[in-house]
């Protein structure tokens, strides 16, 4: 599943692309994918209004609209949005189910071969609300998100594990199974520690690297896993996927300490990899 750095890394390529567009018209191929009262409503409060702003919370796309309206996408395990100047047959897939078409031609497709993710329209006044409902945690890269509010978090959750408390979006907010493992290994700590054996040298460095990794994989445009899932607006797969250390990295040497194999355990319900030498 696309997680911050993937989503944000749309976010923003799409604010550049299609922001003051005109949507001249929608064309769905799949209702499901479909989030409204109605169909029709759907449509009435799509075409004919203009991209306002795009920007991302938590692992989901909101796209104000001009009339008050926002629309808010979540790409689930394999949604895909890519974005052309012009319609061609070749850009089309059998699993593209929406395409948003701008006065100008170009075109924004939204593929899913999965069928999980969906697009939402909600008022935008009510955004504040919807967010509130789901619960969602701070943003890890907001500026109010400091060393001590991590602290104070961290505190209200003494028997949980790590790695599942940091993908817990109630805790925070877009961190996913790939980066929470990846933070674990960077600030040198199994994935499956209580918060309670943690010292404050290792809470500081789990939120460094927390800080560090996030940012640097959405320099990176993010991370693909496998060739269905994730991709940028443009078809480019993300560059991350090259520095991951423990992530689908089970059997190999620790590219640290060059004496762990790296070993995958189920935590969660999840696959989770870690160097059982230097994470402690």
């Amino acid at each position: 599943m696309p997680e911050l750095p993937e989503v944000e890394t749309i976010s923003q390529q799409l604010a550049r692309k299609i922001k003051g567009k005109k949507i001249k018209k929608i064309e769905v191929r799949l209702k499901k994918v479909i989030q409204a009262r109605s169909f029709n409503f759907f449509k009435n409060q799509v075409e004919g209004a203009k991209i306002k702003k795009v920007w991302r919370r938590a692992k989901m796309i909101i796209i104000d609209l001009n009339n008050n309206y926002s629309l808010v996408g979540h790409l689930k395990l394999t949604g895909q949005l890519f974005f052309v100047k012009e319609l061609k047959p070749e850009n089309l897939k059998k699993y593209t189910h929406l395409i948003y078409h701008f006065s100008d031609k170009s075109c924004l497709i939204y593929n899913d071969l999965r069928q999980f993710g969906y697009v939402k329209i909600i008022k935008t006044a009510d955004l504040d609300k919807f967010f509130q409902e789901k619960k969602l945690g701070p943003e890890p890269l907001d500026k109010n998100f400091t060393l001590e509010k991590f602290k104070t978090l961290l505190k209200q959750k003494p028997r949980s594990r790590i790695k599942i408390l940091l993908m817990d979006q109630s805790f925070l907010a877009g961190i996913g199974n790939i980066y929470a493992q990846e933070i674990c290994w960077g600030a040198k700590v199994q994935p499956q520690r209580r918060i309670n054996t943690l010292i404050d040298k290792e809470i500081k460095l789990i939120y460094t690297c927390l800080i560090k990794i996030l940012k640097q994989a959405i320099k990176d445009k993010g991370t693909t896993a496998a060739d269905e899932h994730y991709q940028d607006t443009a078809g480019k797969k993300g560059k991350y996927v090259f520095k991951l250390k423990v992530y689908q990295k089970q059997g190999e040497k620790c590219s640290r300490c060059k004496k762990g194999m790296i070993q995958r355990i189920n935590l969660g319900g999840r696959g989770t990899s870690y160097c059982p030498i230097c994470q402690k």
